[in-house]
C-alpha cells in the first residue's frame, strides 16, 4: 500500500546485554547433541540479560540514538516503546523509558506500541502518521525484549533461537528535497494462527493466583512447521500488496532489513528472488530478537555500511497472531 510519507531516520543506537551465551551452553540444558542449535536454527551465540531490564536497554540505545541526532532527552515530543516483552505487566513500558532516560518529570507522553515481532515497524508505521499530521516532531521508537526469561528447555527450537537486545530511532519529519520517505506500508492479521505462537499466563485469562495456573503457562511455545507453512500461503500475496513486483524479486529495493525468525524463515526470503547478499543477517550473533530484531540488524546494516543515505531499505517480518507486515522505505 503506497503512503509516501516524509519521514526520516536521524539517529540509531543500539544495547547488547553483557552476557554472551553460547549455543553449547543451550545444548546443554535443553539436552540436545553438540551442533544442534546451529545446524536447526543458524543461531552460533546470543545476548542474554543479567541485571539488565528492558528499559533500561531502551534508553541506553536511545542516548546513542538522541547522540547521533543531536538532540536532548527533553526536546522529544513522543516515547513509543515497541517491543513484544513488557517489563511488568502495569504501568506501560513507555512510561519506564521515559523515567529511565531522566524524564519522570517531563510530561513528555510515553505509549505502546505492541504487535509482538512486528512492534517496531508498527510503531515506525504509527510515528509516520503523528508526524504527517504536524503533531508531533521529534518521536522515539525503542524496541528492548528480554525473551530469555520465558524460554522453555523441553521446547528446544524455540528455547535456543532467542535473544535478548534493545534498538531504538529517532524519527522527524524530512525536509523539502531530502529523499527519506517511507513509501509503502502493509499489515495484515490472521488469527487462525493465534495459538501457533503464544505465551498464554500473565493476563487475566489464566493469572498466576487462579486454580490449575501451571508454570509452564508462563513460558513461549511455538509451533515452528505450522508457522512456516501458513506463512508459505500468504506471503506472496502479502508482498505483491505490500510493493507489487516484491514476491517475484526485488524491484528497486537495495537492501532487505527482515526479522531474524529463524534459519529456514530467512532462507525462504531467497525463494522470492531476492539476492542473499542484499539480505541484512544478524541471527548467528544475536538469535531472534522478537521485537528488537528488525531495527536491531536496521543498525548494524548501517554501522557496517551496506545500508547508505537514499538507499530503498525493505522492513519485513511476521509476529504472532499470525501477523505479518512490512514497510519500503527510503533510508
Amino acid at each position: 500500500m503506497q503512503v509516501d510519507i516524509p519521514l526520516k531516520i536521524i539517529g540509531l543506537g543500539r544495547y547488547l546485554p553483557k552476557r554472551v551465551v553460547p549455543s553449547s551452553e543451550l545444548e546443554v540444558l535443553c539436552g540436545v547433541p553438540a551442533g544442534w542449535v546451529e545446524r536447526r536454527n543458524g543461531v552460533r551465540e546470543r545476548r542474554w540479560v543479567t541485571d539488565e531490564t528492558s528499559s533500561f536497554m531502551s534508553a541506553e540505545a536511545g542516548r546513542e540514538a538522541l547522540d547521533e541526532a543531536k538532540l536532548k532527552p527533553n526536546q522529544l515530543d513522543l516515547i513509543i516503546n515497541a517491543s513484544g516483552t513488557g517489563e511488568q505487566a502495569i504501568p506501560d513500558t513507555g512510561v519506564l523509558i521515559q523515567r529511565q532516560l531522566g524524564l519522570g518529570n517531563s510530561g513528555i507522553p510515553a505509549m505502546t506500541v505492541h504487535t509482538t515481532c512486528l512492534s517496531f515497524v508498527a510503531a515506525m508505521d504509527v510515528a509516520s502518521n503523528f508526524i504527517q499530521s504536524g503533531r508531533y516532531k521529534n518521536i522515539l521508537i525503542a524496541s528492548a525484549d528480554v525473551a530469555s526469561c520465558g524460554i522453555n528447555p523441553k521446547e528446544p527450537e524455540s528455547a535456543s533461537l532467542v535473544g535478548d537486545a534493545a534498538a531504538a530511532v529517532v524519527v522527524t519529519r524530512a525536509e523539502a528535497g531530502d529523499a527519506s520517505m517511507i513509501h509503502h506500508a502493509h499489515f495484515k492479521s490472521f488469527g487462525d494462527g493465534a495459538y501457533l505462537t503464544t505465551i498464554m499466563g500473565g493476563g487475566s485469562r489464566l493469572h498466576p493466583r487462579f486454580a490449575g495456573h501451571k508454570p509452564e503457562d508462563d513460558l513461549f511455545h511455538m509451533d515452528g512447521p505450522a508457522v512456516l507453512r501458513m506463512v508459505r500461503g500468504i506471503a506472496h500475496e502479502f508482498l505483491d500488496e505490500l510493493y507489487p513486483g516484491l514476491s517475484k524479486g526485488m524491484v528497486d529495493v537495495d537492501v532487505v532489513v527482515p526479522h531474524q525468525a529463524s534459519k529456514v524463515g530467512l532462507m525462504m526470503l531467497e525463494r522470492f528472488g531476492w539476492q542473499e547478499e542484499k539480505i541484512v543477517k544478524t541471527i548467528e550473533t544475536l538469535g531472534n530478537c522478537v521485537a528488537a530484531s528488525i531495527p536491531v540488524t536496521l543498525y548494524q546494516g548501517v554501522r557496517d555500511g551496506r545500508i547508505q543515505r537514499g538507499d530503498k531499505v525493505l522492513l519485513v517480518g511476521t509476529g504472532a497472531g499470525l501477523s505479518i507486515g512490512g514497510m519500503v522505505l527510503t533510508f
